[in-house]
């Protein structure tokens, strides 16, 4: 075994989120693997043993009044309110290149880290420090004038500007323009070296201005299939209260109504099922939505890891609509839960999704073609195929040696 690896990794938080999700997984699965690993979170909730960098009044009220900042420096050019929280400036955050663990570290890694936690600045301060350090991308925010995803927008592959999505009054030197040009400075570094969740997001990295002369590789999240994994699909269902006789579609957001959720697509899709034998079964909020083709399971947030599985174990399929995506955790999880998947062809979902091998991957934006992968699904149970799928490609010792591989391969 290679000599063990002090790393420090980096994430605005260590659950809640996507980002915060996968990046704790990381943690354990290199932990596990025998190298000492310290976690730094901005916001840290649960006893995991992430280290919580807001650790007095002072601290929580500073780490506010920075994230307070960033929406104002934002809040004169923006252009719509309810895409907000989709841009961020990265001008405010807190200069860690002194901290302790840092200077120990072998290996620094960064993953989700805006809202006031690192500026760009920041974060050429960490790469000034001639360490290593690798930045796991979950969205596109490194490379973008900030935005975290630009949809069909191509203009990070020049030099942004004319941002005609984020910016009230688009122009050449617009805000767009200022914040890619503060990361063209910051991030040509020799010490920076890029991961990617998926293939579909490295091969936007590497066509962007900002990073295609950087280190590039894919690197799929990890996730503890000892935890997740199969179960007895009719117990699951009685001690969730579900009918065992019934067919269920699973489908999981914070915030169903959220636009690029695309919830509306399912709605249309779910009229093409049959309601006698098929239900629904929703995680997340889901006050507002209509009411529904088939008979619905509204069951809320749910926080326990415990529960959640016992949930995938009870669905037939589940099923994503998003209309942007990197790489799901909730792919990962329904599957290493022999769940098989169904979701558009969109971003990382087609390197997750085996079509018509462990689900099915639908058109975009196609409510029709989303029922036909549903039906096709629920008709073929490709369940053992799904759980290999998570066992072969995700699981905790083959994402913790990828990772160490690159480390000591190009660090």
């Amino acid at each position: 075994m290679p000599k063990p690896l002090n790393i420090v990794i980096l994430s605005y938080h260590n659950q809640n989120g996507g980002a915060g999700i996968a990046c704790g997984r990381l943690a354990e699965a290199l932990k596990k693997a025998g190298h000492q690993v310290n976690f730094l979170v901005q916001e840290k909730t649960g006893n995991d043993r992430s280290i919580e960098l807001n650790n007095t009044q002072w601290k929580k009220a500073m780490s506010w009044i920075r994230f307070i900042l960033e929406r104002l420096t934002y809040l004169p050019f923006e252009k719509n309110k309810a895409d907000r929280f989709l841009f961020n400036p990265g001008r405010f955050g807190q200069d860690l290149s002194q901290h302790p663990l840092i200077q120990q570290a072998d290996i620094i890694h960064l993953h989700w880290v805006n809202f006031g936690m690192l500026s760009i600045q920041n974060i050429k301060q960490l790469l000034n420090t001639r360490k290593p350090v690798y930045w796991t991308l979950h969205d596109m925010w490194a490379f973008t004038g900030g935005c975290h995803h630009s949809g069909s927008c191509m203009n990070f592959q020049q030099a942004c500007g004319n941002c005609e999505t984020f910016i009230k009054n688009p122009q050449a030197n617009d805000l767009s323009h200022q914040i890619w040009e503060e990361k063209m400075q910051a991030f040509q570094q020799p010490n920076l070296h890029i991961i990617t969740c998926s293939d579909w997001l490295k091969e936007r990295a590497k066509k962007s201005s900002i990073l295609k002369t950087q280190p590039i590789d894919s690197i799929p999240n990890a996730i503890d299939t000892e935890l997740f994994k199969p179960g007895n699909k009719a117990d699951a269902k009685k001690s969730l209260g579900l009918e065992p006789s019934k067919k269920h579609v699973l489908f999981v957001a914070m915030r169903v109504n959220a636009p690029k959720k695309g919830f509306h697509y399912l709605e249309n899709a779910l009229a093409g099922l049959d309601k006698s034998t098929t239900e629904l079964i929703i995680v997340g909020n889901a006050q507002d939505i209509p009411e529904l083709p088939l008979k619905t399971h509204k069951l809320g947030h749910i926080s326990s890891p415990e529960k959640m599985i016992q949930i995938y174990q009870a669905a037939n399929v589940f099923v994503t609509p998003s209309l942007e995506e990197n790489l799901p955790n909730t792919i990962m999880e329904a599957m290493a839960c022999g769940t098989p998947c169904v979701g558009f062809k969109i971003g990382g979902i087609p390197e997750m999704i085996d079509h018509a091998v462990n689900g099915y991957v639908a058109e975009y934006q196609s409510s029709e073609d989303l029922a036909k992968g549903l039906s096709w699904t629920l008709k073929n149970a490709p369940e053992k195929a799904a759980c290999q799928k998570a066992e072969s490609s995700y699981a905790e010792a083959i994402i913790a040696a990828k990772h160490v591989k690159y480390y000591t391969h190009v660090g």
